[in-house]
């Protein structure tokens, strides 16, 4: 299956390499194997196209509960949890106002949180619950147990927490074993601490 990266079309061949047909068509280039990434890669940030950033602020800062790092004034902000610059940016320079993307287009899928541990797994679904916002699923994965819902600009959200690698689920060879099945949510509610009263 041919593969596109900008102007560039890469055909997969058989001797493991790749042939680049540019949009000119004048510039063919053959590219051997790369080496596997660095483990120590991660995504840092997301930035996300929103209509109403005060609106969007509420659902990111209000509701699941990351620090505002900095602020450009009514058109872009930058927020994160720990104090990290940014985790997520959202900004309305191209998109204030605007319709969430039409049902069978390309973009965004969802943006995962993962969070440290199942206890404040359940804290993000407390916050959720509480917020009036509805799920779109929640699912075992074997590997993960997540949360889906939406934002205000109906870009897709996972809320989710890694169990150990030691307890993924394997195939005989060795390799993952991933499945979804219903995430029980009742639970997970469990791992919440008694609320403190008086």
């Amino acid at each position: 299956m041919p593969l596109n990266f900008g102007q560039a079309r890469l055909t997969p061949m058989t001797s493991g390499r790749h042939t680049a047909t540019f949009a000119s068509g004048a510039t063919r280039a053959r590219f051997p194997p790369m080496p596997t990434i660095s483990p120590a890669v991660r995504i840092g940030h997301v930035h996300l196209k929103v209509a109403d950033l005060e609106r969007a602020l509420g659902f990111y800062c209000g509701v699941l509960g990351f620090q505002l790092m900095q602020r450009f004034g009514s058109r872009a902000a930058f927020i994160s949890a720990g104090g990290y610059h940014h985790h997520i940016g959202l900004n309305t320079w191209e998109s204030l106002g605007g319709p969430p993307p039409a049902p069978g287009t390309t973009g965004l899928y969802h943006t995962a949180i993962l969070y440290p541990d199942r206890a404040t797994l359940a804290d993000a679904l407390r916050r959720v619950l509480e917020a009036g916002i509805a799920l779109d699923g929640a699912a075992d994965h074997g590997v993960s147990e997540a949360l889906y819902l939406r934002d205000p600009d109906q870009n897709g959200v996972e809320l989710y927490r890694d169990r150990p690698r030691e307890e993924w689920p394997r195939d005989p060879a060795g390799g993952l074993a991933m499945f979804t099945r219903p995430l029980d949510l009742e639970d997970l509610l469990r791992e919440l601490p008694p609320r403190q009263t008086g």
